[in-house]
């Protein structure tokens, strides 16, 4: 009975790995007590607590917690490090700092349910301590597609480099309606994005040591 709707909104999603990202749960052995996990926050304020599409993920990046969060927060340059970000720009100017704005696009090809089209996302940053916490939230629209987001990262000194922790989640008529499917998709889009910021941080590092 889904099967049309479910390939449709797998094709859409895949080719805006950026903006989806959702929490994949795994279940708990029988008779074992549910696994509770504390959502990620910024100054007190986390992600949409009634979303059923979320993702949390994390990894050490092998860089100085300046040169991660300059990456990070230099939206403007967002597209020379990751692929799927064609263009980015500020709404702004000045610091990274609550209230700041900026938008972003990324195609996406036609498919069963949508014609092809391009991804506009506009993010407000709601939250921000600087070099520890950033929450904006925004919406993505398209041609047949609309996704409301709300997305948290953390930045934190370890041993070596710094722990980014990053959550995010989704609404929307696509997602809502296969959440297993939006679920897979927003993992591996999430994943990327945080494996792209890791390689840029540390590609900044060595080039600063040769």
């Amino acid at each position: 009975m889904f099967g049309t709707r479910r390939t449709g909104l797998r094709a859409a999603l895949f080719a805006v790995p950026l903006v989806l990202a959702v929490l994949g749960s795994a279940a708990a052995p029988a008779g074992a007590a549910p696994r509770t996990v504390t959502s990620l926050t910024c100054r007190g304020q986390g992600v949409d607590p009634d979303a059923r599409v979320r993702y949390r993920t994390e990894a050490v990046v092998h860089a100085s917690l300046n040169t991660v969060w300059k990456v990070q927060t230099d939206v403007a340059r967002w597209p020379s490090w990751q692929g799927a970000v064609t263009s980015a720009e500020r709404l702004d100017h000045g610091p990274f700092r609550t209230g700041s704005a900026f938008h972003w696009t990324t195609p996406v090809p036609p498919n069963p349910a949508t014609p092809a089209t391009s991804l506009d996302i506009t993010s407000t940053v709601q939250q921000v301590r600087h070099g520890s916490c950033i929450r904006w939230t925004g919406p993505a629209t398209g041609e047949g597609l609309h996704i409301d987001g709300v997305h948290v990262w953390n930045f934190t000194k370890v041993r070596g480099g710094v722990l980014v922790r990053t959550e995010e989640t989704h609404t929307g008529p696509q997602v809502d309606a296969d959440v297993p499917a939006a679920t897979e998709i927003l993992r591996t889009g999430l994943d990327a994005w945080l494996r792209d910021l890791k390689n840029a941080a540390e590609a900044r590092t060595a080039d600063h040591r040769s």
